[in-house]
């Protein structure tokens, strides 16, 4: 319909002709209504959140703009309005502008074919009522390996919706992946939420969509059901074989190896090709769960277009397939889930290690965005988050059970999102073109250094992890004294360090973080490094607020730079060199 059509029936509409003459004598304020309600169903259609490639990186695009999400997902049983309800002002004072939420298969569909969306119109308005958008969790066929968010009526009828079974033929609170009709029961509910947010959010609160949660298969790396044995002893569809012999040279190396190891064959049928152990195994169900998802995200996504990804629970050192949620979206099977679920628009890691910079440059293999909608919400988290977004291009960061952040981690947190805040223009502006590096120390215990490179200069950062002073005094100090009801004193351990590096210019460059002491060097031979200007600040309304020049001891007489240990905060710095 055009706009003049549009405007002429919002007219009508409030008994007014839309004649020429007649809408002369309509009152302004009426046209004005009118193509104000044009304007806005315009912007809906156009302006869906959607990913954009922006050099090697792809950002998150809401209303029209770069979106870095500063998140945190809600436990799992606190995704009910009235329970989270209370919760709503100690996530703002975490400075989150996105909660990560669940929405329970059995909760909005307690009968078959009959919709309850009460709990998920509740999530939006309250969203909306704290200015914040939700990223929402499908709690279907598959919760943490196991089944237990499907509805009664299909829990209780295993004949009609078969399970998963082991080696000795048990049952498995596990929906088998292998039959349809489990499929399309899910596929039936998770078209009917996205129609209904169609309808009941075209503001475009929600603006992703996770279909499933860590999916994986355990105790044994494989579904051994009768219908699971038929399809691992048909060959492999070759639809993965083609995809994966056209991108080898590209492979994840562990796929790679597995495949090489059994026969690096281009046919045949699953333990022909892959063998007969675990690995192999693995690649088979994750080959079935992946074509099952791409089922359901796609029927979704014809409804309503958002983005929408899958996560994976990750890998404990030493363990086999079976141990843990075997199967999954993890980084050495991305390639075969991105051949069977190509609806999917990217896998993200839920990362509760310690080892977080391993796990989350796993998940930018072959250009996969970095989201992480679950992570440990230890005081680390708030330099995870600096980490994630300087060095990795990350489209957000989310800790677990946000709404039970203790006091200590909480603050620190939402000092570090405030820096985020602050400097998501500049984030967005130098994302994917090689302007932005993280810092981060992986463990109290690792003393070494960290070096980047970012144009003709080198940045070495070394940590400092000091203990921070009363907790009430010590969260006035991290996020401010209106923050400070977050505060229930006592001590707490250690303050984080870490934080991220952005290039203004050649020889100019913004640091952000907590606890980290920088040095310089320069890349042309026999010139030295030296600070020209050093100056403490944040930004307001996307200007530069000068507070202070650092020279002299702040600087070490200008040898480095520092951000105290305990304290957030951002330093513009200007280098020069000398001979």
């Amino acid at each position: 319909m055009k706009h003049s059509a549009i405007v002429g029936a919002a007219l009508r509409r409030d008994g007014i002709s839309s004649s020429p003459r007649s809408r002369r004598k309509a009152a302004p304020t009426v046209v004005a209504i009118a193509l104000a309600w044009v304007s806005a169903l315009a912007l809906t259609a156009a302006e869906l959140p959607h990913l954009r490639p922006q050099g090697t990186a792809k950002q998150l695009i809401v209303d029209g703009a770069p979106f870095l999400v500063r998140g945190g997902e809600l436990g799992n049983s606190s995704g009910e309005p009235d329970f989270l309800r209370p919760s709503w002002p100690k996530l703002r004072a975490m400075n989150l502008n996105t909660v990560v939420a669940p929405v329970y298969w059995d909760v909005i569909e307690p009968e078959e074919g009959k919709f309850d969306f009460a709990t998920v119109d509740g999530l939006l308005a309250d969203a909306r009522a704290a200015e914040m958008r939700l990223v929402l969790l499908w709690f279907g066929s598959w919760k943490n390996s196991m089944s237990c968010y499907a509805p009664a009526w299909v829990k209780a009828d295993s004949a009609r919706f078969p399970r998963s079974r082991d080696s000795m033929g048990r049952a498995l609170e596990i929906l088998s992946p292998f039959h349809a009709v489990n499929r399309d029961a899910d596929t039936r509910a998770f078209v009917a939420l996205m129609r209904h947010l169609k309808t009941a959010d075209p503001q475009h609160t929600v603006i992703m969509v996770q279909v499933e949660n860590e999916i994986g298969m355990i105790p044994e790396a494989r579904d051994r059901s009768a219908e699971a044995e038929r399809a691992y002893a048909a060959p492999v569809p070759s639809a993965l074989m083609d995809y994966l012999a056209k991108n080898r040279a590209a492979l994840a190396p562990e796929l790679l190896a597995t495949w090489n190891a059994a026969s690096g064959k281009t046919a045949g049928t699953w333990s022909e090709v892959f063998g007969a152990s675990p690995p192999g195994e693995e690649i088979f169900m994750a080959w079935h769960f992946a074509a099952y998802v791409q089922a359901v995200a796609a029927a979704g996504k014809a409804e309503l277009p958002l983005p929408i990804f899958a996560n994976a629970a990750l890998i404990r050192p030493g363990y086999q397939p079976g141990q843990y949620p075997s199967a999954g979206p993890l980084p050495h099977l991305i390639d075969v889930w991105r051949a069977a679920a190509p609806a999917l628009d990217f896998l993200a890691p839920d990362i509760y290690f310690q080892n977080f910079s391993y796990w989350a440059q796993a998940y930018t293999r072959s250009g996969n965005p970095l989201f992480i909608p679950e992570a440990l919400r230890a005081p680390e988290a708030a330099v995870n988050a600096l980490y994630a977004f300087g060095q990795l291009d990350a489209i957000g960061f989310c800790p677990f059970a946000i709404e039970s952040n203790t006091e200590f981690a909480a603050g620190y947190l939402a000092a570090s999102f405030d820096l985020v805040r602050q400097l998501t223009p500049l984030l967005a502006e130098k994302q994917g073109r090689g302007l932005t590096a993280g810092f981060l120390q992986e463990s109290v215990e690792s003393k070494q250094p960290q070096q980047v490179q970012l144009g003709r200069w080198i940045a070495r950062a070394s940590f400092e992890r000091a203990a921070p002073p009363q907790l009430a005094d010590g969260l006035a100090i991290v996020i401010g004294a209106e923050n400070s009801a977050l505060a229930a004193g006592g001590r707490a351990g250690a303050a984080p360090s870490g934080g991220l590096m952005i290039a203004l210019g050649d020889d100019e460059f913004l640091f952000a973080g907590i606890g980290l002491t920088i040095t310089f060097a320069s890349t042309e031979p026999g010139q030295q490094a030296g600070i020209l200007s050093c100056a403490e600040g944040r930004f307001e309304n996307g200007e530069w607020k000068h507070f202070r020049w650092l020279n002299g001891d702040q600087t070490h007489q200008g040898r480095h730079v520092r951000l105290e240990p305990g304290r957030f905060s951002m330093q513009r710095v200007k280098l020069y060199r000398y001979r």
